[in-house]
């Protein structure tokens, strides 16, 4: 009991001269002093001492507390009754974990780039489950991706605790830790990446050479060593993000050919091939063109769709204009072979970007699954959305409509308000005004959406609100990623 009286007054001591040392010099120390008091509650934890959870502190009431650095200088997008909806669903979690976290995570991720005081919350929940040791709940891995992906400035704290606990603090941290390019957790990563669990040092190694400060030579001799269970893992948890973000070192391509060779699941490969197209190895580019070619005559259509989407990845990545879109005819078991899902979720992912790209061989498809009236279920939604706005079929936008305002099942109406948004972007010459009245009306369903009882619907109406604030910059809001993230509460 000595012993820990002297830690503690130390501890204060150490604190409060650091924090004297702030006041005298505009806040330099205050990065010290907030390490002092974890390393604090750390040690008093390891001495078998119970650590306090105060509750989270909702963005209301941090603005009235004296602040040891100055807020984020980034614009307030999200309205302040949905983000206090988000912060107490958030605390609700946390206090009993609810059987949709993976929706909620969902929603909380595709909206917290609008809004500062949200990720301040998200932070704090992520702090929390850390120290509960739930880095398996939804949440934690939402709040350490989205912190990171953000830039925000709680990411770093987070990912110095949680790479040094348990299993490097799972797949969601080494993925985070990819897109930080703080210096302070390089040591943590060399680390990881000398730990004898190959999937382990795998992930971190990946992290190093995303960061520029590895060659890739550990991460070709680890490729081999991934066993298949650990490979599927990865490709969702750690190169799905990766497809998404900024190109990575050309070091990548030895590691991920290695992957690619022993990957059995066409979608899977097109993802590690994403990524190493992205890095500027043209390898797989090169195979998939010959296999589309010269392959056997049951597989050339899949391999030809591959192709044309690693030639998008290039010309985008590269800045070219993109390549002419497919002709090969989708089918269902088409597009579910060529997702990063299992084939058996008959995820349809593809379909709709061959759909972004204007490509004409879709069309029978989406006319099939946009036939049943009224619209009832996500594919009908999303294929109804690309034949308004790209093949002509205007009165689908009245269809989006009356799902947006009435459908049968209360977690489409959101998605069909975005769904709205986008068909109603542009049309026909003269159609000017009255995709100015379909606009008006996702706005109006959006108001009506921050007050609905399902969490997913109260994101699309922020999303909605921030894209007619022109927040939300020239993309459309329903694309891929949010879709999966809210809809399906997929959380890579």
């Amino acid at each position: 009991m000595i012993f820990l009286s002297i830690i503690e007054v130390e501890t204060r001591s150490a604190s409060g001269m650091v924090v004297e040392d702030w006041r005298r010099n505009g806040g330099m120390g205050a990065m010290k002093a907030k390490r002092l008091r974890i390393e604090a509650v750390t040690r008093g934890a390891a001495w078998g001492r119970g650590v306090a959870v105060a509750p989270l502190a909702k963005a209301r009431q941090r603005a009235d507390r004296p602040s040891a650095r100055p807020p984020l200088a980034r614009v307030e997008l999200l309205d302040k009754p949905a983000r206090v909806r988000f912060e107490d669903e958030i605390d609700a979690a946390l206090k009993r974990r609810p059987t949709s976290e993976a929706k909620l995570a969902g929603a909380v991720r595709a909206v917290a780039p609008l809004s500062p005081a949200l990720r301040a919350s998200l932070g704090e929940a992520t702090a929390v489950l850390l120290r509960r040791g739930g880095r398996t709940r939804e949440l934690y891995g939402c709040g350490l991706r989205a912190l990171s992906e953000a830039q925000d400035r709680q990411a770093v704290s987070l990912l110095r605790q949680a790479l040094s606990g348990d299993e490097a603090g799972g797949p969601a941290a080494l993925s985070a830790a990819c897109f930080s390019r703080d210096p302070e957790l390089s040591s943590l990563l060399a680390k990881v990446a000398a730990s004898r669990q190959s999937h382990l040092a795998f992930g971190a190694e990946l992290a190093r050479v995303a960061r520029g400060e590895s060659s890739g030579a550990l991460l070709a001799q680890l490729a081999p060593m991934i066993k298949e269970s650990h490979r599927i893992s990865m490709c969702v948890e750690l190169f799905v993000p990766l497809v998404r973000a900024e190109p990575i070192s050309k070091d990548v391509a030895t590691a991920l050919s290695v992957l690619r060779g022993a990957e059995r699941h066409l979608g899977r490969w097109l993802v590690l091939a994403e990524v190493a197209v992205k890095a500027g190895d043209l390898a797989p580019l090169e195979e998939a063109r010959s296999r589309a070619d010269t392959g056997p005559a049951s597989s050339r259509a899949a391999w030809s769709l591959v192709a044309w989407a690693l030639a998008a990845t290039d010309s985008a990545t590269r800045g070219l204009p993109a390549p002419a879109p497919p002709s090969t005819r989708p089918t269902l078991e088409l597009v579910a072979r060529l997702s990063d899902r299992p084939s058996a979720d008959r995820d349809t992912t593809f379909l709709f970007r061959m759909a972004r790209a204007g490509a004409a061989s879709a069309r029978p498809m989406l006319e099939t699954l946009a036939r049943v009236a009224p619209l009832a279920d996500e594919t009908g939604l999303r294929a109804a959305l690309y034949l308004a706005r790209n093949h002509g079929r205007g009165e689908l936008r009245e269809s989006l409509v009356e799902a947006a305002r009435a459908c049968k099942r209360e977690d489409l109406r959101g998605m069909a308000a975005a769904a709205l948004w986008d068909a109603s972007a542009h049309g026909p010459a003269g159609s000017g005004a009255r995709l100015d009245e379909m606009r008006a009306r996702a706005r109006e369903v959006s108001e009506d959406l921050l007050s609905s009882r399902v969490l997913g619907n109260v994101a699309w109406g922020a999303l909605i609100r921030a894209a007619s604030r022109g927040g939300a910059g020239p993309e459309p809001v329903l694309t891929e990623t949010p879709f999966r993230w809210i809809q399906w509460g997929w959380l890579e």
